[in-house]
């Protein structure tokens, strides 16, 4: 910004040159940072089965912020486009179907700006997919046991199409306050003091992290995985390529069934 003005200085000839250093030898670089997850951030299945566990045996909106974690940890879907799904945009299979895989429509996001930034007075702003064209939509799969769990949310909470899946206690959009104090108290009563005090889940995002880590440790396409999760393949991959794992030995089976170069030795011998 500062070089901008300098600039501008020139053209307006307030100012005979810009003074600012210039050339490698200059301090002007930013230090760098990476995109990377962190795999200390990521979840194990019983690390992520007792914290939402936890959560479901709360008291007080258990059930409910269960099923939101459950949407994050299963679809991979961001926190703001979780607490935008309308009842509509899930689809299920019948009950009875031996098929139980169903979809989730998304194509809004609600995400946190603050009742001064809205014109409606509310905290959370309605906008479309991050990335995407205004109108644009984005498919995830719903896998079985998920389904299990929006069907029983669903008849539980007496919810239609039009109405919101998520709502906080007295209708309307769920908190990410409530959202967010509902986690800490849940790694702070399930995992242990050293745990605690590491990256191990410490934000509700990295259950989107641990879900799109899964799918593509499971062997999912990268190109799906980003279609899936709404990313470009290549952030995708500079996101989470250091998270992939479990494939090393296939792999190395696949490496050398190329061949291995003759014996020198037996070749002259």
């Amino acid at each position: 910004m500062l070089n901008v003005l300098f600039e501008h200085a020139l053209k307006k000839k307030v100012l005979k040159e810009n003074s600012l250093p210039k050339g490698k030898g200059a301090n002007t670089t930013a230090t760098k940072t990476s995109s990377a997850v962190d795999k200390r951030s990521l979840l194990n299945s019983d690390q992520a089965a007792k914290l939402l566990g936890w959560i479901y045996a709360r008291p007080r909106g258990g059930r409910r912020l269960h099923t939101f974690f459950a949407a994050m940890y299963y679809a991979g879907a961001r926190p703001e486009e979780v607490v935008a799904i309308d009842v509509g945009d899930v689809r299920l299979p019948d009950v009875e179907a031996d098929d139980q895989w169903g979809e989730l429509l998304l194509h809004t996001a609600h995400p946190e700006v603050g009742k001064q930034w809205t014109d409606t007075g509310e905290v959370r702003e309605q906008r479309g997919l991050k990335g995407r064209a205004a109108g644009d939509t984005r498919t995830v799969p719903c896998r079985p046991a998920l389904t299990r769990l929006l069907r029983a949310h669903i008849e539980e909470e007496g919810l239609k199409p039009g109405d919101l899946l998520l709502q906080g206690e007295k209708g309307g959009g769920l908190a990410g306050s409530v959202i967010r104090r509902a986690w800490r108290r849940a790694r702070k009563e399930v995992l242990t003091s050293y745990e605690f005090g590491t990256p191990l889940g410490r934000r509700v995002y990295d259950l989107r992290h641990t879900c799109l880590t899964n799918w593509l440790n499971a062997g999912v396409p990268p190109a799906t995985v980003a279609e899936w999760a709404g990313n470009s393949v290549p952030v995708l991959l500079s996101t989470y390529a250091r998270c992939v794992d479990g494939q090393l030995p296939d792999l190395k089976r696949r490496i050398e069934q190329a061949g291995e170069l003759p014996d020198p030795a037996a070749a002259t011998g």
